[in-house]
């Protein structure tokens, strides 16, 4: 049976690619049946536990279109565990004695609600797993239709989450600015952040990004401007060892030689080291709420500053985040088009009430589908022996 009324919300950390989604399906659903009500939850699954909600009218509908030129979230975002009952109480989401879960239920009850889509990662996503779970359990009839938005592309069994093709080239564009500072002082030691907590996917694949840029650049080599200074000289994430004596002395060749090093570093890379020598100092580990380490607060990137700049003799040292920069693009003409093809999917399982998360089921051929609930993890690594990859490593002459 179609549904009648259906929600929308929007949870997590940006990518460029939920402004376009809650577009996307705002469209679809339009040209489809424009009879279907669609209301949105302000900021997530907050908005959820208190009955914020707005309804999507006729002139949006009509308008929705240019939701695809802007990046962010329109209808907001938030970090809520609906399992962490705790959490949820301290930030008065939810009564002492109350279950998160049920709240969330009954509100969607109380909306009259038939379909929630959830456009989020890995933790978004396992939370909407949980609300799956639990509106099956407790036989309330809903659906709840998961997108999957993830910049670090680690969503198991998910070929290609939407926004990280468009975070990699804005990151390549952020750097191709950033790597100029090297004129600035001698012996300079560039480290591009990139975000990244377990998956090195990002980085790997900014790295890529802007060393295309390069391609199509001319330089000026009778002056110094040449494409060594400006290359990338090192990769770090957290799938690839590093012994960091063997590579700052081969870095130090090419400091040595042109006066600068770049690397770029998944904000992930070294964290276990980090938090060890912490730990050991008998600090307080941050966490959010769902258990991973903060890490904006431990701030890998000054960790590494630290370890490198002493090893290369660096005179300066620049650490720059595009985390913030690339998340919060719009999505670009290749991340469009996977958006379409998944909003288009997430529409018509709506119509059907089939569940799940919209994306391309690496365990079954790549096909795209609602993958099963149960099947959908955070943390899925980067296959680094990828083609294209080992041929970067082995052109900058990483190990």
């Amino acid at each position: 049976m179609k549904p009648k009324k259906v929600a929308l919300l929007t949870a997590g950390g940006l990518a460029p690619c939920l402004s376009s989604a809650v577009g996307g399906l705002i469209e679809r659903y339009t040209e489809i049946d424009p009879s279907i009500e669609i209301i949105a939850y302000r900021s997530g699954y907050k908005g959820l536990l208190l009955g914020d909600s707005f309804k999507v009218t006729t002139a949006v509908r009509k308008n929705a279109g240019a939701l695809h030129n802007f990046g962010g979230s329109p209808i907001g975002n938030s970090r809520v565990k609906l399992t962490n009952i705790q959490d949820c109480i301290k930030r008065d989401l939810v009564q002492e004695e109350e279950d998160p879960l049920r709240v969330a239920a009954d509100q969607l009850v109380a909306d009259q609600v038939d379909v929630l889509h959830t456009i989020g990662g890995d933790d978004t996503n396992t939370t909407a797993a949980d609300l799956a779970a639990y509106l099956k359990e407790n036989d309330y009839n809903l659906t709840v239709i998961g997108l999957p938005k993830t910049i670090d592309n680690d969503v198991i069994p998910i070929q290609q989450s939407l926004g990280a093709w468009t975070a990699a080239e804005e990151g390549a564009k952020y750097f191709n600015n950033i790597v100029s500072e090297s004129n600035a002082n001698p012996r300079m030691l560039i480290i591009h952040e990139v975000m990244g907590r377990n998956c090195g996917y990002l980085t790997a694949a900014t790295a890529k990004e802007y060393r295309t840029l390069l391609d199509h650049q001319e330089f000026l080599e009778e002056i110094g401007l040449n494409r060594i200074s400006r290359d990338v000289h090192a990769v770090f994430i957290p799938e690839l060892d590093l012994e960091i004596e063997a590579e700052a002395s081969r870095l130090k060749n090419i400091m040595d030689e042109e006066d600068s090093v770049n690397i770029f570093l998944s904000e992930g890379a070294g964290v276990s080291s980090i938090v060890k020598e912490m730990e050991a100092r008998g600090e307080k580990i941050p966490k959010d709420a769902f258990g991973h380490v903060k890490l904006d607060a431990i701030n890998p990137g000054q960790w590494f500053a630290k370890q490198f700049s002493k090893l290369l003799n660096a005179e300066k040292v620049l650490v720059q985040k595009s985390g913030y920069f690339s998340r919060a693009a719009p999505a670009n003409p290749e991340d469009l088009r996977l958006i379409k093809s998944c909003v288009d999917l997430a529409v018509e399982c709506a119509m059907k009430r089939e569940g799940g998360v919209i994306g391309h089921d690496e365990n079954q051929n790549n096909v795209l589908r609602a993958i099963e609930f149960e099947r959908i993890e955070g943390g899925k690594a980067f296959d680094t022996s990828v083609s294209w990859f080992q041929k970067m490593l082995k052109e900058i002459g990483q190990k």
